[in-house]
């Protein structure tokens, strides 16, 4: 039977190469002629395999959320939603007050992107007269003096999500007043009135009133309506997004 070898030469600098077996080869003894007198071939050691860095951890994704200040304290929260200026941030229509200003994605009391002034604030006719629930949504324009970025371009943002119907699955996001670092809840959504929409989210008391509710990248509710967003940190409302607030979005957006 034939092995097969690479027809290499064994030399040395001398003339003479002694084996470990005692048997001395001229030069030109080839491997060949060596295993024919019993001498083991040489041993190849194989090149080690290329180490593969790990790969950097992914950076952490820009949030919509953030929470809203006035006199210096937390009290209420907001989300950033499309807009063509990226400008446009939305909460419940009975957590605007004077004074305002947002921290997008606020935590562990520090407000990473600065605050953001509150220039102009949009409600719906129906709450200015009467204070109804069913419409208990309000935009807010802001703005960073001396940022020539938009807010959107920062943080991203939800498109408005309008005329869904009232059964999801959301994600539900809020500050409470007693932290400084927001809440998160997945829960599904279900019908609690005409135009009322409940979720079973436990940990959201005061503060997380106009915390969005988003399924698949877009907000369909904030934390707010009947209850002005419920009596229970456990159970949270909200009012139906349909055309009213898409009304209201296409006033402000133009």
């Amino acid at each position: 039977m034939a092995i097969k070898f690479p027809r290499t030469a064994l030399t040395t600098a001398a003339a003479l190469l002694v084996l470990g077996t005692g048997l001395v080869l001229g030069t030109g003894t080839t491997a060949d002629d060596a295993y024919a007198a019993g001498v083991p071939a040489p041993v190849t050691t194989p090149a080690p395999a290329p180490v593969t860095p790990a790969a950097p951890p992914p950076p952490k994704a820009a949030s919509p959320v953030g929470a809203l200040f006035a006199n210096g304290s937390h009290f209420c929260s907001a989300s950033v939603v499309h807009s063509g200026a990226g400008d446009l941030v939305l909460t419940a229509a009975h957590c605007v007050k004077d004074g305002m200003s947002f921290a997008p994605e606020y935590h562990d009391g520090v407000a990473p992107l600065g605050m953001w002034t509150v220039t102009g604030v949009a409600v719906a006719g129906g709450w200015t007269s009467s204070a109804d629930p069913d419409l208990d949504f309000a935009f807010l324009t802001v703005r960073q003096a001396g940022n020539a970025n938009s807010l959107e371009s920062l943080t991203g943002a939800n498109v408005l999500g309008t005329n869904r119907g009232f059964d999801h699955r959301i994600t539900l996001t809020g500050y409470p007043d007693t932290t400084d670092s927001p809440v998160v809840c997945e829960g599904t959504t279900t019908r609690s009135d005409t135009y009322q929409m409940r979720v079973a989210c436990p940990g959201f008391p005061d503060g997380t009133s106009g915390g969005p509710w988003v399924t698949d990248g877009a907000v369909i509710g904030v934390i707010g309506g009947y209850q002005l967003g419920g009596d229970t940190p456990d159970v949270s409302y909200s009012p139906y997004f349909d055309d009213d607030i898409a009304k209201l979005y296409a006033s402000v957006t133009g």
